[in-house]
């Protein structure tokens, strides 16, 4: 038989268990959180933890399970890097293929570019400045002389026309510095065995500007009949887009006034392959039926050569020529059972020295 009451048993009982319950209740209580599970190979991360403030130059990486920690949650930005010891690291054992590196901030871990050279600049010496300088010996130079000197044998040609063949030439040189020249000009025709026409020009020439020459002097004609000597004054030089020209007037005995004008252009086809068109005019002041002149235009010389320079001082050529009369000129000529009018084909070589 029971020592308590019936009506004091269920109170009795409430009391023993809540005594029993009270140890377990007060531990849970007194530190916060539940009772610490049974230790395990691998403690599980707490993202709650301040990873900025830890030490890691102290901690040992290879050992840690880097597979199974959320990296998403750490705060990675306030970690400073520059102050760890990554040569103590064993980053080999990591396992970086379960880390979530596009919330990384990478740009935290570049370095700046060291300021000196690994290897120190040596500094300049006295030899090296001799070496890069020497000295530079003025009566061991060799200049190029003051006088030059060239002869252009622009045509020397025989030529088939439709009234007969013959040879024809043109040519000039000059010998002297950049300014100051002495020029020498010739030119000429023969046929049938005898000379038709010939002239030979002395001329003093000075540089006006870097294309341009002046040209003062006389000229001699050589023809059948009376020799004439002109007084010359003329220019010559390369004009815009490459077209060499030449224009000069003499004047003459009896006042006569005669002007010659002639362009002439090289059209490269090739390096070797060129193409030389040209054109001569001459005009007269006033009529000299001694010598076959009429006043105004009186011939007009086109022609077409194309030639081959095997170099540049030496270059055969073949082409075309046509010479036309004109005015009372035409008429003298007639006269004389000459033809007012004439094509010509033409072979030659031009050479220079």
């Amino acid at each position: 038989m029971s020592r308590f009451p019936a009506p004091a048993r269920p109170l009795l009982t409430a009391a023993l268990l809540v005594a029993l319950a009270t140890p377990a209740w007060a531990q849970s209580h007194a530190h916060g959180t539940a009772p610490a599970p049974a230790a395990t190979k691998e403690a599980p991360v707490d993202p709650k933890v301040d990873h900025g403030s830890m030490d890691h130059s102290k901690m040992d990486h290879g050992s840690m399970g880097h597979s199974q920690m959320d990296h998403s949650t750490m705060d990675h930005g306030n970690m400073d890097h520059s102050q760890m010891d990554h040569s103590k690291m064993d980053h080999g054992s990591m396992d970086h293929s379960q880390m979530d590196h596009s919330t990384m901030d990478h740009a935290a871990h570049k370095t700046a570019a060291p300021s000196e050279p690994r290897e120190p600049i040596p500094a300049i010496t006295a030899a090296d400045r001799l070496a890069a300088f020497p000295p530079i010996e003025h009566g061991a130079m060799e200049h190029a002389p003051e006088i030059h000197s060239m002869l252009l044998v622009n045509r020397l040609e025989q030529w088939d026309g439709q009234h007969g063949n013959g040879q024809a030439w043109e040519a000039s040189g000059w010998v002297g510095g950049n300014i100051h020249r002495l020029w020498v000009r010739s030119e000429g025709e023969r046929s049938g065995g005898r000379t038709e026409a010939a002239d030979v020009e002395v001329l003093y020439g000075r540089s006006v500007s870097p294309w341009w020459d002046v040209l003062v002097g006389v000229k001699q004609d050589l023809g059948p009949g009376d020799s004439r000597t002109w007084a010359a004054l003329g220019i010559q030089g390369l004009a815009p887009y490459k077209f060499e020209t030449s224009a000069t007037a003499y004047v003459g005995e009896g006042g006569q006034v005669m002007a010659t004008a002639e362009i002439e252009y090289e059209l490269l086809l090739t390096n070797r392959l060129i193409l030389q068109p040209l054109l001569e005019a001459t005009l007269a002041a006033k009529d000299d039926p001694c010598h076959g002149t009429g006043s105004g235009l009186n011939k007009v010389e086109a022609g077409l050569r194309l030639r081959y320079e095997f170099n540049r001082r030496f270059a055969p050529y073949i082409g075309i020529s046509h010479e036309r009369l004109f005015g009372d000129t035409a008429d003298y000529h007639q006269a004389a059972g000459e033809r007012a009018r004439d094509t010509r084909w033409v072979a030659g070589v031009r050479v220079w020295f």
